[in-house]
């Protein structure tokens, strides 16, 4: 089978939705190629949420460019979407006098990358406004513009923006191979068939030079960089209200302690070199190192309301920064590679800029009107009593409570399932309305998050996943047991 379109994006991960999102308004057919069986699946879903102010990265650089703009186009994206931004600031502490120095190294570099707000703290008014941080502290570069988001849920409302402006979104699609054929068309192949555009995008994430190494002989090397977190439950009152850095070092930002956009309290990441991409297992080790080091901005670090640990795998090119725009010696190649941190900052701006460019190369038009987004209902568990009483008697589905850590309805699971580019998956349930997010982990919600998948999607019961691969719930039913046990004599059971 042979699809064709004017562009095909490769990837779903934040950088491929903002893509997508962007290209949907041009009059172009556009169809967006994803491994897994659902958006975000990379370094997306594990990932800090935190939309960095662009301190950190070296002058000049994409990523200081690409950072300073795209955090600035947050605050408007996350209003026009319907999503959660938190403006927290953030602190990059100093635990002694040298630190001092990387400090006042990293006050001057966001100076010069135009990031508005930056001054240090000295240790007295540190305390006062983070009463449990490391008495030790010295000082801190205080960030006022560092803000929080919910990554993997702006790439589902980016996702849907651009599906319902034409965008097809097609999973389950490993890339076999891609190449560029005499007409000047690409041909990509999956296990599914053969896609064929006038443009390539390469936003395939850990997988990116390994694609970009197929039509280039300009050899990239990348290397995979895994981190690890602790996730905290809710509490009534956080330990810390800011985004807390140590000291960055050559491996990245250092392990942080933050909030989260949902009340949970992160920490994390490690920064350890693996060989394989899809190697996203904890270790004892790792988090053994998680929280050795939280322990130097909270001493009285405390991980008894732990509810999940988790890791993540960057994509770190040799080159140490991003590469985004035409591929030199490809004609109609474009990539956003090499996209670790600060790249979910950086997305918006990262795909405003690519989709100018690909509507250039192709002479692609605006159109006339955008479908716009649909912003989803308030969640059932922020509603007022009023307001959850109006929400009951509109569609009774709401009084029927599935998550109960999360106050999560069936009304709202069914939402999440009915979307433009809807979940498929427990995890993509989870992640999407936050079911199985709380201090059971799904142990309660899940049995009825799967009836509920299975109902709305008409997927057997027995064929519903967690996530990806072959994660399936159940293995069988209760009846076909019993009859392989009446069937089989005892030298076969």
């Amino acid at each position: 089978m042979k699809t064709k379109s004017d562009v095909l994006v490769i990837g779903a991960g934040i950088t491929g939705c903002a893509v997508a999102r962007e290209l949907s308004g041009y009059n172009a057919s556009v169809i967006v190629l994803e491994k897994e069986n659902d958006l975000a699946e990379g370094a997306t879903k594990a990932n800090s949420g935190i939309v960095h102010a662009g301190y950190d990265a070296v002058p000049g650089s994409r990523k200081a460019v690409y950072n300073v703009r795209g955090a600035s186009m947050y605050p408007d994206l996350c209003a026009s979407l319907g999503l959660p931004y938190q403006q927290c600031g953030a602190l990059v502490i100093a635990l002694n006098e040298q630190d001092r120095q990387t400090v006042e190294m990293l006050r001057d570099r966001g100076e010069k990358n135009g990031v508005p707000g930056l001054r240090i703290l000295e240790h007295n008014e540190l305390l006062t406004l983070e009463p449990v941080m490391n008495p030790q502290v010295v000082c801190a570069l205080y960030v006022p513009t560092s803000a929080l988001i919910s990554p993997y849920e702006t790439a589902y409302a980016m996702a849907d923006h651009a599906a319902l402006n034409g965008v097809s979104f097609i999973f389950n699609q490993t890339v076999l191979s891609v190449q560029r054929n005499p007409d000047g068309l690409f041909s990509v192949r999956t296990p599914s068939g053969e896609y064929l555009s006038r443009v390539l995008v390469n936003c395939a994430g850990t997988s990116g030079a390994l694609l970009h190494n197929q039509l280039s002989a300009d050899k990239l090397e990348m290397v995979y960089r895994r981190g690890q977190y602790y996730l905290l439950d809710h509490e009534k009152k956080l330990p810390f209200t800011h985004t807390v850095f140590q000291c960055p070092s050559a491996m990245g930002k250092g392990v942080l302690v933050t909030p989260t956009v949902h009340g949970n309290l992160l920490l994390g990441p490690t920064a350890e070199d693996i060989d394989d991409p899809m190697d996203t297992a904890t270790t004892a080790e790792g988090l053994q190192e998680v929280f050795r080091k939280a322990a130097l901005t909270w001493p009285g670090i405390s991980i008894r309301t732990n509810i999940t640990n988790f890791s993540g795998v960057r994509a770190h090119l040799t080159t140490d920064d991003f590469i985004i725009g035409p591929c030199s010696d490809c004609p109609g190649f474009f990539e956003a590679i090499g996209i670790e941190s600060p790249g979910l900052s950086s997305a918006p701006a990262i795909a405003k800029d690519l989709a100018s460019m690909i509507a250039d190369e192709l002479g692609l038009q605006t159109k006339e009107k955008m479908i716009p987004y649909t912003v989803p209902a308030l969640a059932f568990r922020d509603m007022s009593a009023e307001e959850k009483a109006r929400a009951v008697a509109r569609d009774p589905a709401y009084g029927n409570i599935v998550c109960r850590c999360e106050t999560v309805t069936e009304a709202e699971i069914r939402a999440a399932i009915r979307r433009p580019v809807g979940a498929r998956t427990i995890d993509g349930v989870k992640r999407r309305t936050r079911a199985g997010m709380g201090r059971c982990q799904g142990g309660f919600c899940l049995p009825r998050v799967a009836d509920i998948l299975s109902e709305e999607t008409r997927i057997p019961l027995l064929e519903i996943k967690k996530g990806n691969g072959n994660s399936f719930i159940l293995s069988g039913t209760v009846e076909s047991f019993l009859k392989r046990g009446a069937d089989c004599d005892d030298s076969e059971c």
